[in-house]
């Protein structure tokens, strides 16, 4: 069973910086996908970033491109998504996610593991 439990989320002052951690275990992790997500108060859960665990390679959500980087340690197998210049608007629950069905991997609907949320809060 997949287990995923995400830290490091806080309050942050507009313009910081946090680093949220995903420690993943229960299975190998070499054919899937890793995405954050997060979910603002009343609003839906949005992509934020994805990375295959394999290759490396790594996709953006807009609002976020340029100011997080989202990547992955093979032998720790931790997921790692760096968040600078933080926006008020950054503020939401982050999720830390995986799928092995790596078609699309924006989607929440693609994504069969969850963690339990980190609280990541910017103020202005």
């Amino acid at each position: 069973q997949v287990q995923l439990v995400e830290s490091g989320g806080g309050l942050v002052q507009a313009g910081g910086s946090l680093r949220l951690s995903c420690a993943a275990s229960g299975r190998t992790f070499s054919s899937a996908a890793m995405g954050w997500f997060r979910q603002a108060p009343g609003k839906e859960r949005e992509f934020v970033a994805a990375i295959n665990w394999s290759s490396g390679n790594t996709l953006y959500a807009d609002s976020v491109k340029g100011r997080f980087t989202i990547s992955r340690d093979n032998a720790k197998n931790m997921v790692y998504l760096q968040m600078n210049s933080l926006k008020p608007e950054d503020t939401a629950v982050y999720y830390c996610a995986a799928t092995y069905t790596i078609v699309r991997i924006t989607s929440t609907r693609e994504y069969g593991y969850w963690g339990q949320g980190t609280q990541v809060t910017v103020s202005s």
